[in-house]
């Protein structure tokens, strides 16, 4: 009987390489080798001489195929010679681990890759989604000649538009696609996913950097198009299209793509909810986007197609910021596909590995946090002015050049200082009102986000968003100056201005800095370069320093610190093995109030179908909490809290936080009134610390709260008005 029952034998063959380290004649080989034991660690230890040798495990994967057959290393090796790697001993290649994992898929598929692919991954549940949504929906144009053919992918930063929009004409058959950006700094993305993914062996990308010439192209095969707006759009002096694109135009293209569309809206309401940038910071090609959409306006174009002169019968937008095309009805709910930040966060925390799912695909997605300060009122009464005395950024770094030394120092210099002292938690300088409440809330500190340990080891590499190139530079000096040894420590980048180029030569600089990211520290200081069409792994945090009044700026740049970052093979003995370095990421802002009318305005125009605003910033901050620091205890602020703040710039509990409980002290409006009339009871009041400056507060609670009721009344008559007219 046992019999017919054998053992099953553990039978694993594997295809392996390593290299030695500190091994001077194996400097750059790698050994590539069989096994068909279980543990290629192992085998390797096992071979003469080298047990007692520092070695890295580079790559591991199954030797064997589809169909069942095994293949070994002689074949790696066979098609490692071919491609003219140099074999000067044994199983030893000259070569790196993207070339053995190359020469792998081609022992493995018994295909050659003349096109060196090494990307194989594939769509997730959300890709795929849009993609066939976007499918049905033109193929049903079809029928209904009458309809624009366009369609909008609402999709956040980190979705993967450039692999998803290929994936989308791959599945529609089509083989000529224009892609136009209104930022030129994305073309990297869109020619890498084309290059290296095996999905798209045999297309073809050519952009005005290609080193191949447009004549050169065979449109038997598909063939992707990449050029800026300002590029192929722009006029010559007549008038007409310039000859060097005459072949755009007449061209009948099978899909016209734009990319980073919310940067195209060019109608004079939308150019208003947009921040200003500093004008020295324009690159050329921004400064012709700027000409062409105040042109198209003065004609009074409203759409990207009404202004273009190309053929198609499919339009594609990408953004992660779409809210004035949705709010202006430009697209309708079928023409739209959205993926939003709590859909990502939500689908990372229901993903069930157990189900046969597999790896959760969006665990490498960090969760972030939003950490918002008031800051003391010895610093922040430079800067302040506004309805509600909102802290001025603008004012606040505002920087001005040195006519003596030729250098730009901050106009408030002194102040920045203590902000740079007080971001670290060796700020020692308080107001008498700052020392009470510092006594009183000793124990429940502020978490400034180099004061904290564990925050502290989390900021190695950071990105400041300041208000212009001047601030930039009085900041990198300011970093630098004796008294701040802490920033010694961090290698300052400055990318702003002409000097610092555009695209992928402005982000050369920082990725040199970065250099080994686990060991160095980097402070990166723009006013707005590097906010688009880059993925910097190892940013953790983004410092808000600067006025930003659209939700499109702000969350652009908020969502660069959100790039995944993975390190494989962290043991050197595993390849397959990944771990997670960056889970949580951060979103530092010193303006409380904007920053939390970012939130609420952000979350409202996601979904603007739904009519309770609170409900809106209810599901967004489940994912994206916000810490607020309001000069006396640092907190988690629910919804209801952060629209009290938004509408008033204050909330009703303002008082009842000196004690640490609202639940300690009725703010009703009336009985503050009848408290602040009462001197008895505000001079036994006084005598207690924390309530010296009592009249103050209760002035500023009763004034805001009357404000907040005002701003609801107005909202509740609006929506009985527009209900009745409904009716």
């Amino acid at each position: 009987m046992p019999s017919y029952f054998p053992t099953k034998k553990e039978y694993r063959p594997t295809i392996y390489a390593y290299k030695l380290i500190g091994v001077a004649d194996k400097e750059g080989l790698l050994k590539v080798g069989y096994t068909t034991k279980a543990n290629v660690d192992e085998r390797i230890k096992e071979q003469s001489g080298q047990i007692h040798l520092k070695y890295e495990i580079v790559f591991a994967a199954p030797a064997i195929r589809n169909d069942g057959s095994t293949f070994t290393d002689y074949e790696v090796h066979r098609v490692l010679r071919k491609k003219g790697f140099a074999n000067p001993v044994g199983e030893w290649f000259r070569c790196d681990k993207k070339d053995v994992k190359i020469a792998y898929d081609e022992a493995r598929d018994r295909k050659e890759n003349i096109e060196n692919r090494d990307w194989d991954f594939v769509m997730r549940p959300e890709q795929k989604a849009a993609v066939e949504k976007t499918k049905r929906y033109f193929k049903s144009l079809k029928k209904e000649k009458s309809k624009k053919p366009h369609f909008l992918w609402n999709a956040k930063m980190r979705f993967g538009k450039t692999f998803a929009a290929y994936k989308l004409a791959e599945g529609m058959g089509f083989k000529k696609i224009l892609i136009l950006t209104f930022k030129p700094a994305v073309e990297n993305a869109w020619e890498e996913d084309l290059s290296r993914h095996k999905d798209f062996e045999g297309w073809q990308f050519y952009s005005r950097n290609s080193i191949a010439e447009f004549e050169d192209l065979n449109f038997s095969r598909p063939v992707v198009v990449f050029g800026s707006l300002q590029d192929y759009l722009g006029r010559n002096s007549a008038g007409g299209i310039k000859p060097k694109n005459e072949w755009v135009h007449k061209t009948k293209w099978d899909l016209v793509i734009f990319d980073e569309y919310h940067y195209g809206a060019w109608n004079e309401h939308t150019k208003s909810l947009f921040d200003e940038p500093d004008k020295t910071d324009l690159s050329k090609e921004e400064k012709e986007t700027n000409k062409i959409a105040e042109k198209a306006f003065a004609e009074g174009v409203d759409t990207a197609e009404e202004m273009i002169p190309i053929k198609t019968d499919h339009y594609l937008y990408l953004s992660g910021t779409p809210f004035r095309a949705i709010a202006s009805g430009e697209f309708i709910e079928e023409q739209i596909f959205n993926w939003t930040y709590s859909d990502e966060q939500k689908a990372k925390e229901e993903w069930d590995e157990s189900n046969g799912n597999g790896p959760n695909p969006y665990a490498a997605l960090p969760k972030m946090v939003m950490m918002t300060y008031q800051m003391p009122d010895s610093i922040k009464h430079i800067a302040e002015g506004g309805e509600f005395d909102e802290f001025d950024l603008n004012v606040f770094f505002k920087a001005e050049k040195n006519k003596r030394t030729g250098k730009y120092e901050f106009v408030h210099k002194e102040y920045v200082q203590k902000w740079l002292d007080l971001i670290r938690g060796s700020f020692k300088e308080h107001s008498l009102d700052d020392l009470k409440l510092a006594k009183l809330y000793k124990h429940n500190k502020p978490y400034f986000p180099f004061q904290m340990p564990e925050l502290r080891a989390l900021l190695n590499h950071t990105f400041w968003y300041l208000p212009s190139v001047a601030a930039c530079y009085a900041m990198k000096d300011l970093l630098e100056e004796r008294q701040n040894t802490f920033y010694h420590d961090f290698k300052v980048i400055v990318v702003a201005g002409p000097q610092a180029g555009n695209g992928v030569k402005a982000l050369e600089p920082v990725l040199r800095a970065m250099d080994d990211p686990l060991k160095t520290k980097t402070i990166t200081l723009s006013t707005g370069k590097l906010t688009t069409g880059v993925s910097v792994k190892p940013w953790t945090g983004v410092f808000m320093l600067r006025n930003l009044k659209s939700p499109e700026t702000y969350f652009q740049t908020a969502f660069r610190v959100q790039t995944p970052w993975v390190i494989d093979n962290p043991d050197g003995k595993n390849p397959n093995k990944k771990e997670i370095i960056k889970k949580v990421c951060y979103v530092f802002d010193f303006a409380p109030n904007r920053a939390l009318s970012q939130i609420a305005d952000y979350s409202q125009r996601l979904q603007p179908e739904e009519p309770n605003p609170e409900k809106n910033v209810q599901e967004f901050i489940k994912f994206l909490p916000v810490l607020a620091y309001d000069g006396s205890a640092m907190r988690e602020i629910d919804a209801a809290g952060i629209l009290d703040i938004v509408m008033s710039g204050t909330t009703a509990t303002l008082l009842a936080r000196r004690w640490e409980s609202a639940l300690l002290v009725n703010v009703d409006n009336a009985t503050l009134q009848r408290l602040l009339a009462n001197e008895r009871a505000i001079e036994v009041l006084s005598n207690i610390e924390g309530f010296r400056s009592l009249n103050q507060d209760l002035e500023t609670i009763i004034n805001k709260s009357e404000k907040v009721k005002e701003i609801k009344k107005r909202q509740a008559k609006e929506s009985l008005q527009r209900k009745r007219k409904g009716n």
